[in-house]
């Protein structure tokens, strides 16, 4: 299975810039984030963190204070595969290159 889109959560600290000064805002109040901890526990892997393990990777930026110049945004665009397809993932990549929205796009390639 593969399962994707925004998701209008920051999954954990490292997916946004600030956590601390965000903990009960939307997108990133305990009950959305326990919302998606039960993905994982459903043997959902999320796709990006399977390849990278640092913060700092976003998908969407505010468009106010030159949020997105500054990379002070929130990784809230995900792929999340099942376990049986975890072989098959070659790469999973975001694209903050790629401009015309606030947020850019996300991807995945399988063998």
């Amino acid at each position: 299975m593969i399962f994707c889109g925004d998701l209008n959560v920051a999954h954990t600290e490292i997916d946004l810039s600030n956590p601390k000064a965000n903990v009960h805002n939307h997108g990133f109040t305990p009950e959305e984030r326990a919302g998606f901890d039960a993905f994982v526990k459903a043997d959902l892997v999320d796709t990006f963190r399977a390849f990278e393990k640092a913060g700092g990777h976003y998908t969407w930026w505010s468009p106010m204070g030159s949020a997105r110049a500054r990379n002070i945004g929130w990784r809230l665009d995900y792929f999340l595969v099942s376990a049986a397809l975890r072989p098959r993932l070659k790469k999973a990549f975001i694209r903050p290159d790629v401009r015309g929205s606030d947020h850019c796009p996300v991807g995945i390639e399988l063998k």
